[in-house]
Parts: structure tokens; sequence; C-alpha cells
């Protein structure tokens, strides 16, 4: 039996394909091992969203070959669409497969003889790949990909041309996947995408996001729906209205945001102010009890000055998010921003991406504060030891993570728990509210 490993890199996107191509792998007699093992083939899903995720693809690619040199190294995925001329050169790559050719991974291996690439230019390509999966690597909550493709061009980024344009996968696809995801135990489904917000955009039949969500909550065993990351503008009136109607959906929303300041965002090519962004908040708040709403800040983007910085820093305060996820910008050849005038130093990035760690760290704990006294719903992930005890974790609709103190495993199992404290700064800690249904449902 041959052996095979895998490593992901990137977005969930991405972790969904490499849960697709280990199946593949599985299904053909593959007997999947640590990526630290030994193995006969080493599948690397790469990325390239930043300088770092780069070097990081190029570092475990040598890391296979260094493990095993007369192992079949794969690199698959965005890296390869970005620099694939310079993978050819690569001693430590044997088969390159670009994006849309994943589904090829098997056929690749069987007729592999010499180092070759399969990829081609993603620019008008209009089909969806079909990939699928049955289970994955978690056992509670599962990734379900719809969607591929982006078009809008941020001047920062390169997924329009290593991902392609927008391509949407058919919902009565989708639908079939969610059934065996929740026959195979799964209760909850985060639905992803490139650009989740241009689902339905390109296909004949009338669907759209909200279609997908509302199909998806008539499923049985599906007890937890939640969104990737959106943009602002998707959330119109009558949008966030179906969202709210919809009762297994989780007040969890990921608004990209990047910039608190109208500037900057107009040089990044965002196609929204912040005015939009926050009538959007304020409108997810006025359907929803205490919704979690998080984001993305790039800092450093170039000419961003102190006066811009300052500006953004004061539309987080205001918005007061759960999370938010602090990036340094990153030049990106091949973009206009790596063009731009007025690139901040690496230090003056550092000190200002602290500065909003620190807000976005006092945000995550008032949040969470308060939840204190309030009942949670709590899917249980997995059994930890916190202060001598053993506790159940798992996490709210919000996506809070909660524990319990029970020695029994109730993984995979929903519970309510009265929340009575924060046990440290990521975790609420309770009992259980009901101790007859203690067991979950």
């Amino acid at each position: 039996m041959r052996r095979a490993a895998l490593h992901n890199l990137g977005c969930k996107v991405n972790a969904y394909e490499t849960e697709a191509m280990r199946e593949m792998l599985v299904a053909h007699g593959y007997e999947i091992v640590s990526f630290e093992d030994i193995a006969d083939v080493y599948v690397i899903n790469t990325c390239s969203v930043t300088n770092i995720a780069d070097r990081k693809s190029r570092q475990m690619l040598h890391r296979a070959k260094k493990k095993n040199p007369e192992a079949i190294v794969v690199a698959a995925g965005c890296y390869v669409q970005a620099a694939g001329e310079e993978l050819l050169k690569d001693g430590a790559v044997d088969i390159l497969i670009g994006n849309n050719e994943k589904e090829k991974l098997l056929e690749v291996l069987e007729s592999y003889e010499k180092r070759a690439a399969f990829v081609h230019d993603l620019t008008h390509e209009r089909r969806y790949e079909k990939l699928e999966i049955e289970r994955a690597t978690e056992h509670t909550r599962v990734y379900v990909k719809i969607q591929d493709g982006c078009d809008q061009f941020c001047s920062y980024c390169l997924i329009p041309y290593t991902r392609g344009r927008v391509r949407s996968r058919g919902l009565l696809d989708i639908l079939e996947e969610v059934k065996r995801l929740a026959q195979n135990g799964y209760q909850e489904v985060v639905l992803t995408g490139i650009h989740l917000d241009s689902y339905g955009r390109d296909l004949e039949e009338d669907t759209h996001l909200l279609r997908v969500i509302e199909k998806i909550a008539q499923v049985e065993g599906i007890r937890r729906i939640r969104l990737g990351s959106l943009e602002p503008r998707i959330m119109t009136e009558e949008f966030v209205k179906g969202l709210s109607k919809v009762q297994k959906l989780c007040p969890h929303f990921h608004l990209s945001l990047q910039s608190g300041c109208d500037k900057t965002l107009q040089r990044m090519n965002r196609k929204y102010t912040t005015q939009e962004f926050r009538k959007c908040c304020e409108r997810l708040r006025r359907y929803f009890d205490n919704p979690a709403l998080t984001s993305d800040v790039i800092v450093g983007f170039p000419g961003e000055t102190e006066e811009e910085f300052a500006t953004t820093e004061a539309f987080l305060r205001e918005i007061c998010f759960y999370e938010t996820h602090v990036f340094k910008f990153s030049r990106r050849k091949g973009t206009r921003a790596d063009r731009m005038e007025g690139q901040v130093e690496e230090m003056e990035k550092t000190r200002r991406s602290e500065v909003l760690l620190d807000l976005t760290k006092k945000m995550s704990r008032a949040y969470r504060e308060r939840l204190i006294g309030s009942i949670q719903e709590v899917l249980i992930e997995e059994t930890h030891r916190i202060e001598g005890l053993v506790c159940q974790v798992g996490h709210t609709k919000e996506y809070v993570k909660v524990a319990v103190p029970c020695e029994a495993s109730l993984s995979n199992q929903i519970v309510q728990i009265q929340v009575d404290r924060m046990l440290d700064e990521e975790t609420l800690c309770g009992d259980f509210a009901n101790l007859e249904k203690g067991a979950g449902k």
C-alpha cells in the first residue's frame, strides 16, 4: 500500500480542497500518514496571499523532499498559479497542479514518469471544479465549499489571478453533499468560498446565497449553519431580514473591512465606504441579538498616514468588533499596490499592528464578559484539562469558546451551559443549565 501525506496552507477553501484530495487518495487505496512520517507521495496545497505564505509553501515543499528524496512531491494551489515557472526549476518539486486541476490528482500520480506541470490560465475559466467530501478532520464542524474565484481586483490582492473569476457550485450538488455530511453525524456546516457574496452570479438558474442557506436549513440533522467571510455590501435590508428568519443560522458575521478610512479604502479599490459598512453593522445588530461581528484590517497600506491610521483605529472602537484579524501590508509583485508610492516602513507597520491587536484584545474580552450570567448553547468539540479539571470544550453560535467541567466525553453534542466566569482570555466557563440534559440532545 502506498503512503501519502498532505499539508494544507492558507484559507478554509484550501482546507476543504485538501480534505477532498485526501478522500480521493484513501478511496484509491493510499494509506494517509502524518506529514512528519516517511511517505511515497507528499501533497502540499499551497497559499500565495502574502510573501510569508509563499515562503512557507516553499519551506514545506523542501521539507517533504528532504524527508524522503525518493518520494513524489506535489505542489498544488495558489502559489503554483503565481510562481509556476519558478517552481518548475525547483528540484524539490515533481508535480505542479494548479487551481481547478486538483480533481486530476489521482490521474496525474498514476501517469507520473517525470516532472510535469498541470497549470492553466484561469482568466476565462467558467467551470466549477468538482471536488467533494464526506468527512473532515474536525469531528463536529465541517466546511462546505460552494464558490470559487473573485472579480473584485483589490489593489493589493493576487486572488483574481491565482483563483480566476467567479464560479459557483450547483445548488443540488451542495445539498447532496450536506445531506451526506449530516448522515455522517456533522451538525454544523460552514459555507465557504473565495468570494461568497458572488455565489450564483454566474449560474443560469435563479439562485443566490440566501437561497442556499434556506435550503441547507431544511436538511435533517443540520442544526447550525455558519458563514465564511462576507463583503459588507451584501448586507442589504432584504438579505439581513431573510437571514434573521433562518433559525439555524449562527449570528456570527465576518465582514471584511480592511481599513476604517475612506481614503485608504479608495486606494485599496474596495467597493464601499465606512458609512456603508457602519449601516451594515447597525442592520445586523437590529435584526440579531448581540451578534458576533468580526473583521480583517490591513495596516501600513501604501500612503496610509498617521492620520489615516488614527481614523481606522477610531472606526474600530466605534464598531466594537468581537474579533479583528490584523495584518501588516505585504507587497505582492503584480499588484497595483506594489507599485504605489508611500510604502510604509516595516517598523511602523509593526507598531500600528500592535496598537490594533491590543485594541481587539480589549474588545474581545468585553464581548465575552457580556455573556457571563447567560445560558449559551454550546456544541462540544473536545476534552481538555483546565485548572486541574477535565473539561468539555466547544463554541457557542457566536463562536465564543466555552468550557464545562465534565469527565464524560460529550463530543459533537449540543448542551446548554450557564456561563458564570472567564476562565482565561479566550474561554468562558460554566455549568450545565439543566443537569438532567447534561449529556446533550
